[in-house]
């Protein structure tokens, strides 16, 4: 009986060998630049910048996007950029880490995006990879 629950076991696995996205309880983690982590309708990763200049990328990748009704409010470690993009609300939080290492989380919509989450967040990269 043990055999048999462990080649079950080996076969579950097996699949996940390799894959670029693993799927785990309702979160996906997928490889790329960075490690994203999309859980409950939000993509998050950290960016190996400062606080300041992660902050202007999300400016500017909101600025780029015709973003309106756009509600900055940001602190000395921490901040949100809220605004309506492409008719959707989007809600970019960005948090410091560490001196080069800034966290960034972003929801479209309600209930979240995957897709435009990491769209957006492409666009912050590419603002960072510019301005470096």
């Amino acid at each position: 009986m043990r055999k048999r629950a462990a080649w079950v076991l080996i076969l579950l696995i097996l699949p996940l060998a390799g894959c670029a996205a693993v799927v785990a309880g309702g979160a996906a983690v997928t490889a790329g630049t960075g490690t994203y982590l999309y859980v409950n309708g939000e993509m998050r990763t950290d960016y190996p910048n400062g606080f300041e200049e992660v902050w202007k990328a999300c400016e500017k990748t909101v600025a780029s996007m015709r973003g309106v009704d756009v509600v900055p409010a940001k602190e000395i470690s921490e901040g949100t950029i809220e605004a309506t993009i492409d008719g959707e609300r989007v809600r970019i939080s960005v948090k410091y880490k560490a001196m080069k290492a800034t966290t960034v989380a972003i929801r479209v919509g309600i209930i979240g995006n995957e897709q435009s989450s990491q769209f957006l967040h492409d666009k912050i990269l590419e603002f960072l990879t510019r301005s470096s």
